[in-house]
């Protein structure tokens, strides 16, 4: 079973918003991105492990010139 906790959530409107989670799925910690319409959550989204949430981070901050 999988254990996420939301950290972090940005809201789009009324309905939709992307939740940001962290924690163990199969063994692994991750972190998950995702779309949620109306409370549930869409296909949209990404799940990736620690160490790919580093690279995630480092070509976001160099596409955002931050």
């Amino acid at each position: 079973m999988s254990e996420l906790e939301v950290v972090g959530r940005i809201v789009r409107n009324a309905t939709d918003e992307v939740l940001v989670k962290t924690g163990m799925y199969r063994l692994i910690d991750v972190v998950d991105i995702r779309w949620f319409q109306s409370g549930r959550p869409l296909v949209k989204g990404i799940r990736v492990n620690r160490e790919e949430a580093k690279l995630l981070l480092e070509i976001l901050k160099r596409e955002l010139d931050e």
